[in-house]
């Protein structure tokens, strides 16, 4: 914490004398993002070749067979870490696997087999030989039985989240009947509020409150989607019940003038934290986004958002994701130090000051492991537009009475 306040009071902004400790520590996972700074630290000493990871089945790969290969490949150096992970379920499990004797390739034991009509992540961090990590994540969903359908939703159950969750469903088959299928979703909680779907198209459909819940709720989201006809001829397989929890409220503002983000929890002020955010033609979008995802380290390469080659930074530490297109709010260990609290430099993600490798005692490695998924942060002051709200879980962007005319019961 000494690190964190130093390099605060270094930039010229205050934080907040008393910081409660009651994050929840993210898992150890890693990503493929959309964004980083235009600074960044060069050397011009020759270097032994990264490693390369190879993933099969491949990103986004959607109808992969239970007998298809599941494997990750490094070209050098090993494998530090793989899971692979069936999400957004009832019953997130991990496939057990193991490593080659050169620690250079990951298979599923013998006999463990991905399960049909089910959504997964595939998490790896490999190290080259001179200690530099490199990091992947992607996703695949596995067969769905013909004339069948099936909602891929979060968060997890018996999750503990923040005050801006918003329960998603995504549909593997365009839903004709929106009516039947939100009709046979309901979201209800304890203390009990108003809780309203909202349809992005035919294959998304987002449940939240007027305002965000109240810490300690609990939510219980019941699924009777089985036999409910979505389409002629499409029916879906899932009856299951799930719930999660509202641990807390954290509210961060990030003012993209004054290149500050202060931090609140349960509407008292932690921190305010130096940051640098989008620059001129590459601006940070503004309004309300959730943390969906959180990664220890993670690779950013500008391709993957339709920039050219401008980045690909392979260990890009402390990474917050705030929206499906790539904007993240992470830390950042090739700007200068006078960067963050004066100058606006990424191309759309929020950066915070951090070490490579990530320090727990940076200005990002404390916001990090003091977020939950389902935290919000606001985004004012910058020359960009709101954020859709429909990237990520931006549906706090939209009125309530906006949000209950894309319900299909109302």
């Amino acid at each position: 914490m000494r690190h964190v306040l130093k390099r605060a009071k270094r930039a010229g902004v205050g934080v907040a004398v008393t910081l409660a400790w009651t994050g929840l520590l993210a898992g150890l996972t890693v990503g493929l993002a959309g964004c980083a700074e235009r600074e960044r630290a060069t050397d011009s000493k020759p270097r032994a070749p990264r490693a390369i990871i190879r993933i099969s089945p491949k990103d986004g790969e959607k109808g992969v067979g239970a007998a298809d290969r599941v494997e990750v490949r490094v070209s050098a150096g090993r494998l530090e870490r793989v899971r692979v992970v069936r999400i957004e379920d009832a019953r997130p499990a991990e496939l057990p696997g193991r490593l080659s004797p050169d620690g250079r390739t990951w298979t599923p034991v013998r006999g463990a087999r991905i399960a049909l009509a089910a959504k997964y992540s595939i998490d790896v961090v490999a190290v080259d030989r001179l200690g530099r990590r490199s990091a992947r994540h992607s996703t695949f969903t596995t067969d769905v039985p013909t004339h069948r359908f099936t909602g891929y939703f979060s968060p997890e159950d018996g999750a503990t989240v923040g005050a801006g969750m918003i329960v998603s469903f995504d549909f593997n088959r365009r839903i004709r009947d929106r009516a039947a299928v939100e009709r046979a979703i309901r979201v209800t909680s304890e203390p009990p509020v108003e809780v309203v779907g909202h349809w992005f198209g035919g294959r998304r459909l987002d449940f939240r409150p007027e305002t965000y819940w109240k810490p300690g709720t609990e939510v219980t989201i019941s699924i009777a989607l089985r036999d409910v006809q979505a389409a002629p001829g499409v029916f879906g397989i899932q009856r299951k019940t799930v719930g999660f929890t509202v641990g807390r409220s954290q509210v961060s503002r990030v003012d993209a003038r004054k290149h500050t983000m202060e931090v609140r929890r349960n509407g008292e002020l932690l921190s305010t934290l130096p940051i640098t955010a989008g620059a001129p033609g590459t601006t940070t979008y503004n309004g309300k986004m959730v943390a969906t995802e959180l990664y220890d380290v993670t690779r950013m390469n500008g391709e993957t958002v339709g920039f050219g080659g401008e980045y690909d930074i392979e260990d890009v530490p402390h990474a917050v994701r705030l929206t499906t297109s790539g904007t993240f709010l992470h830390g950042n260990y090739w700007a200068s130090e006078e960067t963050f609290g004066s100058e606006n430099v990424s191309h759309g993600c929020i950066g915070l000051e951090d070490d490579r490798g990530g320090s727990a005692d940076s200005p990002a490695g404390w916001f990090f492991y003091r977020t939950l998924i389902g935290d919000v942060v606001e985004v004012v002051n910058s020359p960009d537009r709101t954020v859709a709200p429909d990237n990520g879980l931006g549906g706090w962007n939209l009125t309530w009475k906006r949000w209950k005319a894309g319900s299909a019961l109302h």
